[in-house]
């Protein structure tokens, strides 16, 4: 079933010598095309004195690169028709543009000036710390955006991963335009580096554009260390606000994006709270009306990962909806339903299909797989994998996720919803069995 698809099974991958690696995926019939530029690395390399600087750096390349400045950069992505944007993540950064075929060309020649030669102006970069300050402010201000800080500063406590990756005001301040230019010579390094492109592409127009763009590409004088390992800690954060409802955010720890059960961990989180038919959006809103909105997710990193859960609830229901997710991940890590994982593996493959069909996520999806298995994964592959997520499947990583009885969570709202962050790390503990511990 998966065979007949097109696009990512045509995908094919190339070195330049300099190591920047290249994936070209030819999509017949459309009439744009999609460019990424992933950097395998991100804010999880940060020391605690450089937090914010990778999003910070992915701001200032776009004031000026190449000798062109901001509007510039801005006039010659849209004279074709193109649209262009990055963002920074924990381990990786990602600069993208969709546009028309004739606009390949100058993106490509765009996105190598702001990856390798921005200008780093010094009264650009005071312009762009108040910008990310205010980005800061607002997100602060933003109750469902400050519980998810909350919640993850006490999952991963004194590490990166548990930093904000916009920084703060000190860390900000620090960043001087010379220690920026060093900063990006490590992050952006070209072994570190993908070029993808999707769509109405010519693969030996594309090999030498980017030969032309990326192969003069220089290494760090001196490379980065692998971040340290994470440690999930666990814990829990508490916020009084003058709310109409407690936002609340529960955390276990996951599986590395390289596990082989991490896609049956995509599965329990499908089934946990990923749509209307999932066991939390059935039982907290529809059976029982605890909460308005709720919902599950994973989270896939090199060398761990988590699993997170979502609810708004009225404050006097936050303990009730504590303990109601707590119960269903314990029931679900013992007695998965086949119903609900034929459910969830539906529901992953259509995400997987539907990805498919726009060129951006297209290749976005295979510099990411690039960087982290080496190649990217045909629609085939991905589906079998999800299809051999079976009941004993999804146990084997239900029972590895909850096995420690660590746990996070984090309540911002009114102090009577503030009690639910305990009940669920404490319902969480009581299940682990004695002694036990993710392997």
């Amino acid at each position: 079933m998966f065979g007949t698809l097109q696009g990512p099974e045509l995908a094919r991958t190339h070195t330049l010598g300099n190591g920047v690696r290249l994936v070209c995926d030819p999509v017949p019939g459309l009439q744009t095309v999609a460019m990424v530029v992933a950097a395998g690395r991100g804010a999880r390399w940060e020391s605690r004195r450089q937090s914010g600087w990778s999003h910070l750096l992915e701001h200032m390349v776009f004031k000026g690169a190449g000798g062109r400045s901001a509007r510039q950069i801005a006039e010659a992505v849209e004279a074709d028709g193109g649209q262009m944007n990055a963002e920074t993540g924990f381990e990786r950064t990602v600069f993208h543009v969709r546009t028309l075929p004739q606009g390949l060309d100058g993106a490509s020649a765009l996105l190598s000036d702001i990856l390798l030669r921005p200008t780093l102006n010094p009264s650009d970069l005071a312009q762009e710390r108040r910008v990310v300050m205010q980005e800061i402010a607002e997100a602060e201000d933003a109750p469902d955006d400050l519980v998810f800080e909350m919640a993850q500063s006490a999952a991963f406590a004194d590490q990166p991963l548990g930093r904000c990756i916009l920084g703060d005001g000190p860390s900000l301040r620090r960043a001087s335009p010379s220690a920026l230019s060093d900063w990006r010579a490590c992050l952006y390094a070209p072994d570190r580096l993908v070029v993808s492109v999707s769509g109405a592409v010519d693969e030996d127009a594309f090999l030498r554009l980017a030969e032309r763009d990326f192969g003069r590409a220089e290494p760090a004088a001196m490379p980065l260390s692998p971040p340290e390992p994470a440690r999930f800690t666990g814990g829990t954060r508490t916020g009084d606000r003058d709310l109409e409802q407690a936002n609340l955010v529960f955390l276990t720890p996951g599986l590395a994006v390289g596990d082989p059960d991490a896609w049956a961990a995509q599965v329990f989180a499908e089934c946990l709270g990923g749509g209307m038919a999932s066991r939390l959006f059935q039982e907290a809103r529809e059976a029982r009306g605890l909460a308005y909105a709720v919902d599950a997710w994973g989270e896939y990193w090199s060398d761990c990962g988590m699993i997170g859960v979502f609810a708004g609830c009225e404050a006097g229901r936050a303990s009730r909806v504590a303990s109601l997710v707590a119960d269903q991940m314990i029931d679900l890590a013992n007695a998965p339903r086949e119903a609900e994982l034929a459910r969830a593996r539906a529901q992953l493959k259509a995400g997987l299909f539907m990805a498919a069909e726009s060129l951006l996520s297209r290749a976005e999806q295979a510099a990411t797989q690039v960087l982290t298995f080496g190649r990217p994964l045909t629609m085939s592959e991905i589906g079998e994998r999800i299809d051999a997520c079976d009941a004993a499947a999804v146990r084997r990583a239900g029972s590895r996720i909850l096995a420690s009885g660590q746990s996070a969570a984090a309540v911002l709202g009114p102090p009577a919803a503030h009690p639910a962050a305990e009940i669920f790390r404490e319902r969480l503990a009581r299940a682990a069995p004695a002694g036990a511990q993710m392997t």
